[in-house]
């Protein structure tokens, strides 16, 4: 099983703390890790060179080496401090600079089989909003199993957090990687939906061009071909 964690921040604080106990509840796994900004630092300008071509971003080369990994891993787990109560700004600048693998546009058949968690904690408020931020991106990649986890700490670093709720988050990342490793994959009405009221649009010259529509077109999708199938 190939796992691929993408965090939101560079230190390793307490949502990184939690993602690493659900990782090691998976067992010996094959892990590639991710920091932002230190593995994608930049905003997305704007250009919508992408949309055309994707090689031609300028900052290509370093999103592709995260995203190849993306794709090709069983589960995805993204972990995101919440700051002001939404998501890091790292991690938004990368749900920014991947919108093009959104159903709206050029979405991937391997996103179709995965499974997906998010993960932020607040000393308070915010975390259930920061995790949104991600879900809402992954339910749009056509990531049709995700799970959430938002906690408020009541700390400022893992250090501080009270020992009784780290027992407490211990036992529900050996819950969720139970889940992980048993529950099946498929695409359920709000994936099939989705992608339906998108078929539609490029079917009516609705997308951001005629390259998305012969992208969806040598896809099949436009007949009767579907993601979740060939995947």
């Amino acid at each position: 099983m190939i796992i691929t964690v993408i965090n939101g921040q560079n230190h390793k604080g307490s949502t990184y703390n939690i993602g690493k106990i659900l990782v090691d509840n998976l067992g010996e796994n094959e892990v590639h890790e991710y920091f932002l900004p230190r593995d994608l630092n930049h905003f997305c300008s704007g250009c919508c060179n992408c949309i055309k071509d994707e090689s031609m971003c300028p900052y290509f080369d370093e999103k592709k080496r995260i995203m190849d990994m993306v794709e090709r891993s069983d589960i995805l787990i993204f972990t995101t401090p919440t700051y002001c109560m939404r998501s890091s700004a790292p991690m938004k600048a990368f749900i920014d600079l991947t919108f093009t693998y959104w159903m709206s546009h050029k979405p991937r058949a391997s996103m179709f089989s995965k499974k997906a968690v998010v993960i932020s904690t607040a000393a308070g408020a915010g975390a259930k909003s920061a995790v949104k931020d991600v879900t809402n991106t992954l339910l749009y990649w056509g990531v049709p199993y995700i799970k959430s986890y938002g906690k408020a700490i009541q700390a400022a670093n893992w250090d501080q957090v009270k020992p009784e709720l780290k027992e407490k988050i211990s036992k529900d990342m050996t819950a969720l990687g139970r889940k992980l490793k048993t529950s099946k994959v498929h695409a359920g009405i709000k994936t099939r939906f989705l992608f339906s009221m998108m078929r539609m649009m490029q079917n009516k010259g609705m997308g951001a061009g005629e390259e998305e529509r012969k992208y969806w077109q040598d896809q099949g999708w436009l007949e009767k071909n579907r993601p979740w199938k060939a995947a």
